[in-house]
């Protein structure tokens, strides 16, 4: 009888102790140092994820670089929300004001860039030159974003 006590009581913590770590992460809004280093990281990953896409692409893995540019094009979707008007200074951000004065401009070319990546999904295996089809859907979207919304470096 003790014991099935002890259990139910301990039960009753664990269940307690889960409810109040969720209850405080789900009110709790980032800071703004975890967002700058959030879109950072998220960036940096879409960098390492083109290039794993080029390699396995240029040596005809079609299906392992497919799933990877699907992973870029929700990476792009999330980076949307990692621009509020709060986060335009501080813990080293490369972004340029350019983003807040044009925030559509910046929303579409991430959007454009979600898309693209899900047409190159759809056309990487059939292309005749699959660098220029690289070019033309993952690294123009790239350097059009850098160019206009991201600091030199």
């Amino acid at each position: 009888m003790l014991r099935n006590y002890t259990i139910y009581i301990l039960k009753y913590i664990c269940f307690t102790f889960v409810i109040l770590t969720f209850s405080f992460s789900a009110n709790s809004e980032p800071s703004v140092e975890e967002i700058i280093k959030g879109r950072k990281a998220l960036f940096s990953k879409n960098y390492s994820i083109a290039k794993r896409v080029q390699s396995l692409a240029s040596k005809g893995d079609f299906e392992n670089s497919k799933s990877l540019m699907l992973e870029m094009s929700e990476n792009y979707k999330i980076l949307i929300e990692y621009f509020p008007d709060n986060t335009k200074e501080g813990f080293k951000t490369e972004a340029l004001p350019s983003i807040w004065e044009n925030k559509d401009e910046f929303n579409n070319l991430m959007k454009k860039s979600s898309t693209d990546m899900i047409e190159l999904a759809k056309v990487i295996e059939s292309s005749d030159d699959i660098r220029a089809t690289l070019q033309k859907f993952m690294w123009s979207n790239c350097k059009a974003c850098h160019s206009k919304f991201r600091a030199p470096h």
